[in-house]
């Protein structure tokens, strides 16, 4: 799976009459033969594949990389939902870009949104939704839903809304 990134950006939006910036982390990808079905599209778990790899690197750009929280903070934001709604189906060689953006944020978990867009015209493919909860990571065999470390909760606080 190669991805690029192309941009980490904040996008204005206003709630209840506040301008507040938004982090978008923003990849790039181009559809290879191995990720298309026999009908010549895009397999959708490759999807999944796909956002749980843009989840890892919006976690990166706003500087909590996984290994970190493992290592660090004995966390993994591991997944408790998800869902993709599919608007266009993706075909070889297309190149699509990949918007990752926090929804929501609580003291035990998280919602990550995703967009994957045909690159050329700009078009959504697909919206995908991440329902994520923090678990203590410690002993992997016996993983816990636990409160998010306060520093991990601030740097998600601030990719949620900084005002502009």
């Amino acid at each position: 799976m190669v991805y690029s990134l192309i941009e980490s950006t904040k996008t204005a939006l206003w709630v209840k009459g506040k301008k507040l910036a938004m982090f978008e982390n923003i990849i790039e990808k181009r559809i290879m033969w191995g990720d298309l079905d026999a009908l010549g599209i895009v397999f959708y778990p490759r999807y999944y594949e796909w956002i749980d790899g843009c989840a890892h690197q919006f976690f990166e750009a706003i500087g909590i990389p996984h290994d970190q929280m493992w290592e660090k903070h004995g966390i993994v934001f591991g997944l408790a939902e998800t869902q993709c709604r599919y608007k266009q189906a993706g075909r070889y060689h297309q190149k699509i870009t990949i918007g990752t953006r926090l929804a929501e944020l609580s003291t035990k978990g998280l919602t990550l949104n995703h967009s994957i867009n045909n690159e050329e015209d700009g078009s959504i493919m697909l919206i995908a939704i991440e329902k994520r909860i923090c678990l203590d990571a410690r002993d992997r065999h016996d993983l816990k839903i636990k409160t998010i470390p306060k520093t991990v909760y601030n740097l998600l606080e601030k990719a949620l809304h900084e005002t502009g």
